[in-house]
């Protein structure tokens, strides 16, 4: 089949969207290609199709668990087969599965930066006919990007492991020095960027200066209808602001990473189908999610990048209707913002202690425990040593960065069982075992492939089929467990923490104090842009955002909150920016006289010349010092 028709057997698409069929045409020549797209613009389908249209299996480079598992059902839904490797697994799982991969007719392996430096994934890819490699959240790599994650490092390996195997990079937010960095650190061997504008025509941004959060809430929800989204940084503020609005007969809900996996499930099924008209969540919520209708995507606190709010942001108006991206603003959240970036640095002593204490934890002695994954309930650590949560997190993520460790996000993993003796054995034991015999056959009947491959459970569910209690399935479950008849792995939500290297001994771990202060500097450099885009009053919000990722022939986009309010004035675009910059550039030879300054302007009415002063003043950018001189404010 041809990639036409790939398209339309198994995502149901006659034509494919801008730039899709150029980044597939180019992978199936053998090219390498960075793939820059913004948020719902297609990425995964620009490494699928190709994948599904030669011989040999695809191995997708992704961040999140959550993500992974999301892509991997998706396809299996469409009846191409996909497995996931992820730190939630046993090293029999993945052993099973790298093997299915080797020998067996998967198509698609999604694996974690941190497992392609381990010895078994190296070991059997060899083994691999691997057609394509596709690194997602691209921007990964690069220390200059906002979410840095060091194991993406490892990613060049895989050149050494398939030298002939094309890479394509996938991302929807990149500044033009991650963009460089990107090709740079993945070793293309030429430079081939597939770009598509960041602008969205249809989106209107806004930067509302609120007090009151929760009334302006239900004042933006009168004005604009339609299915929504709200940002917030904490799991107590996504409950308490989904039943404000439920109290004031908004349909809302609640979302975020500590629920179980059927409360979200649930949660956005009713979203998604718009039963439930407002999701208000953590950043937990929209990764993988295609809702074209979503009509307002509204931020609470202030976000820590650009790059961030405007995936969160876009996710607003995929169907190319009108739709709202609205940052509600007040004067303590940019002191918050602050401290956060302070926060997020905590003393090179304190971080050398935290890994110390998580040793002490978790009872691992020095020179063990590399590629071991813990349970890791965060809760519980930060009882036992005294130390704020927000702190440890911090913590973890900067020993993350110096490639110690991986905290992955909290995410469900249901319970798996693996049947491990011969059919024929199995048979004499239920024999021989007539007590278990019931038991073994309700789930021989429940479940399909349990000798060849660990299999997802539900204990509820068996508890019912046996008529007896969820806790008396775990335990003879447990006991056939320790017989070796079956390999069982409980369920867990918690996090799962991976030693990357050996536990070191606290004298023997080195943090980079060069590392600390570039990371640093770059967190201050990207707080400045956020802050900068919240309280500028004068320039388009479009262009702020398009500017900072790199385009600069750009134009205001008529709709945003600072543009509505430039429209009012009556003046060209031409116009405006002729008095504009000739105003900026008289004062900054001299302070005037609001007089004088009217009378120095050329080619423009006087009478809007003063309509543009009038606008610069009203939006801070015109001041009056002492002696009544107007100035440029910077």
């Amino acid at each position: 089949m041809d990639i036409h028709q790939i398209l339309l057997k198994y995502w149901g698409y006659k034509t494919f969207r801008p730039l899709q069929e150029d980044i597939i045409h180019a992978t199936l020549k053998g090219e390498d290609s960075l793939a820059l797209l913004p948020t719902g613009g297609g990425k995964s389908i620009c490494f699928q199709i190709p994948a599904m249209t030669k011989e040999g299996i695809c191995v997708v480079v992704s961040p999140l668990i959550a993500l992974m598992k999301d892509q991997v059902a998706n396809l299996i839904q469409r009846n191409i087969k996909a497995v996931a490797i992820h730190s939630g697994m046993t090293k029999r799982e993945i052993d099973i599965t790298l093997d299915n991969c080797a020998y067996g007719n998967i198509k698609f392996l999604y694996i974690s930066p941190e497992r392609i430096d381990t010895e078994i994934f190296k070991s059997r890819i060899k083994k691999m006919n691997v057609n394509l490699f596709a690194i997602d959240e691209a921007h990964c790599i690069s220390q200059w990007g906002y979410d840095f994650r060091p194991a993406y490092l490892n990613i060049p390996l895989l050149r050494e492991l398939k030298p002939n195997v094309p890479f394509l990079a996938l991302t929807a937010t990149a500044t033009p020095d991650v963009v460089v960095d990107i090709q740079k650190q993945l070793q293309f061997k030429s430079e081939q960027v597939f770009q598509k504008s960041f602008e969205r025509k249809n989106l209107a941004y806004a930067v509302v200066h609120e007090e009151d959060k929760l009334g302006r809430l239900l004042k933006i929800y009168q004005k604009i209808k339609g299915s929504s989204i709200i940002y917030v940084r904490s799991r107590k503020k996504t409950k308490e602001i989904a039943l404000h609005l439920v109290k004031n007969n908004i349909s809302a809900d609640y979302y975020h990473a500590g629920l179980s996996n059927d409360e979200r499930s649930k949660k956005q099924t009713n979203w998604m189908n718009n039963s439930t008209r407002v999701m208000v969540t953590t950043n937990a919520f929209g990764m993988g999610i295609d809702k074209p209708d979503v009509r307002s995507v509204i931020h609470i606190d202030l976000p820590d990048s650009l790059e961030a709010y405007f995936q969160e942001a876009g996710r607003a108006g995929r169907d190319e209707k009108k739709a709202y991206a609205i940052l509600l603003f007040q004067t303590a959240d940019r002191l918050e913002l602050e401290q956060r970036i302070t926060n997020g640095f905590p003393s090179i002593e304190l971080i050398k202690n935290t890994y110390q204490a998580l040793a002490n934890f978790f009872q691992i002695p020095i020179g063990s425990a590399h590629n071991e994954s813990y349970n890791f309930n965060i809760i519980d650590f930060s009882h036992q040593y005294n130390i704020p949560v927000y702190t440890i997190y911090n913590c973890l993520k900067f020993l993350e960065k110096e490639g110690y460790l991986f905290l992955s996000e909290s995410n469900y993993n249901p319970s798996r069982i693996k049947i491990e003796i011969h059919k024929d054995e199995l048979y004499e034991f239920q024999v021989k075992n007539n007590k278990l015999d019931l038991f073994l056959k309700t789930i021989l009947r429940s479940y399909t492939g349990l000798f060849d491959n660990f299999v997802n459970i539900n204990e509820c569910e068996l508890a019912q089929r046996l008529k007896t209690s969820h806790e008396n399935v775990v335990k003879v479950l447990t006991y056939l467990s320790h017989l070796k008849i079956i390999s069982y792995i409980e369920q867990t939500t918690l996090p799962q923490l991976t030693y990357l290297t050996e536990r070191l001994a606290i004298n023997d771990l080195s943090i980079s104090a060069k590392n600390y202060h570039t990371r640093k500097e770059i967190a201050i450099q990207k707080m400045e842009s956020v802050i900068y885009y919240t309280t500028s009053q004068h320039k388009c919000r479009s262009e702020i955002l398009l500017n900072y990722f790199g385009e600069k022939d750009v134009y205001r986009c008529g709709i945003c909150d600072v543009c509505l309010e430039r429209n009012k004035l009556e003046l060209s675009d031409i116009e405006f920016s002729s008095v504009s910059n000739q105003i900026k550039q008289l004062l900054a030879e001299e302070h005037l006289p609001i007089t004088q300054l009217i009378n120095k302007i050329d080619g423009v009415r006087d009478d809007k010349t003063i309509k543009v002063i009038q606008w610069l003043i009203d939006n801070r950018k015109l001041v009056s010092n002492n002696e009544n001189l107007l100035e440029w404010r910077k």
